[in-house]
């Protein structure tokens, strides 16, 4: 009975929660991509690289000139149905700087829900309330209610603090409970 008891509590630990990526689990990395300001002219520089222990390393430089400021890295899938889930957790490393965390509900919204994280240059897992995420749209805060959707198709970390400085953000890996 006992021994039941535990398998039935582990198994409603493991469906408690939705892996959205382990970086050091795969090598398959091909739905992230690296977007930078250039989009809009632009001169940031970034990319996303594998440390020695198989985390993901997204590093660069923010640059300001030409009206640019930002670096991001993307990971598109299809969608997936975060219902019931209220949180994203992220285990990460970084620099002691700020940087965003986004998502959206469709690849086609050109609004994302953005939630401002602050990095200690340890390894920490940030905690993110889901409803906790504003919406906006090229860094304007929009008169929209905070995230209340069923289904995501993108998450992506952004930096773009109003600086030229450089970067280093390890993560390892991104789910929701």
């Amino acid at each position: 009975m006992v021994q039941q008891l535990y398998i039935l509590i582990l198994i409603l630990l493991i469906m408690s929660r939705l892996l959205l990526f382990d970086f050091s689990s795969t090598d398959d990395w091909s739905g992230w991509e690296v977007e930078n300001d250039v989009v809009m002219g632009g001169n940031s520089s970034s990319k996303l690289e594998r440390s020695v222990e198989g985390n993901a390393v997204f590093k660069g430089a923010v640059s300001l000139e030409n009206n640019g400021g930002f670096a991001s890295v993307q990971y598109h899938f299809d969608s997936k149905n975060i219902k019931g889930y209220e949180k994203a957790h992220i285990q990460l490393k970084g620099d002691g700087k700020d940087y965003q965390f986004r998502i959206k509900t469709n690849l086609n919204d050109r609004a994302s829900y953005v939630y401002t994280f602050k990095t200690t240059g340890d390894w920490q897992t940030v905690e993110i309330p889901l409803n906790q995420m504003e919406p906006t749209y090229r860094g304007n805060k929009l008169d929209k209610p905070n995230f209340n959707a069923d289904k995501i198709q993108e998450i992506r970390f952004l930096i773009g603090n109003k600086k030229a400085e450089d970067f280093r953000l390890e993560i390892d890996q991104i789910e929701l409970k």
